[in-house]
């Protein structure tokens, strides 16, 4: 991610004190404002961008409804939780005014494509989807597939990197 710009990353008061179970929303999304500002202090950017991967994208969407930034990056997002279709991770994606790019495996069971469309026809700021296919949760490929393709991971997420790129390059940035 550095080669898009400078890249702080964190971990939730719950991993850093080698708890399983997170801790509750407004927890999550405190830890991540506290990031998001140390990192501005730090770098003083021109734009901001949050990118989380699973419920690091969901939270960072939480955050993003609270705190002005260019865009987001969602790297799985975990849009059924525990994988139940019924338990839907949607009302935030519908609150959201920040343009959204999603990057999604097609093998991912905490994201199916189909609710995915639905939800994105259903938002009211640009949304964008860059598919990872054979991908999980963790957009990694099976080795047999990766074999089928003459690709290798790294190859998958260069790819992925430019689809970030791309989305960062055209939107428009902060002019504060």
């Amino acid at each position: 991610m550095s080669e898009i710009g400078d890249v702080e990353t964190f971990d939730y008061d719950y991993m850093r004190a080698g708890r399983k179970r997170p801790d509750r929303l407004p927890q999550l999304i405190a830890a991540h404002r506290i990031a998001l500002e140390a990192a501005r202090e730090k770098h003083q950017p021109d734009s901001t961008f949050l990118i989380g991967k699973s419920m690091g994208g969901r939270i960072g969407c939480h955050a993003s409804l609270e705190e002005k930034v260019e865009g987001l990056v969602c790297l799985g997002y975990p849009l059924c939780a525990m994988g139940d279709r019924t338990k839907l991770r949607d009302e935030v994606l519908r609150a959201l005014t920040t343009p959204i790019l999603f990057v999604q495996g097609t093998r991912d069971s905490l994201c199916p494509l189909d609710l995915l469309e639905r939800v994105r026809t259903e938002m009211k700021t640009g949304n964008f989807l860059h598919l990872v296919d054979g991908g999980d949760h963790s957009l990694r490929l099976p080795k047999r597939q990766l074999q089928g393709t003459s690709k290798t991971q790294e190859d998958i997420d260069h790819e992925i990197l430019s689809a970030i790129a791309g989305f960062v390059d055209q939107l428009p940035m902060s002019a504060d």
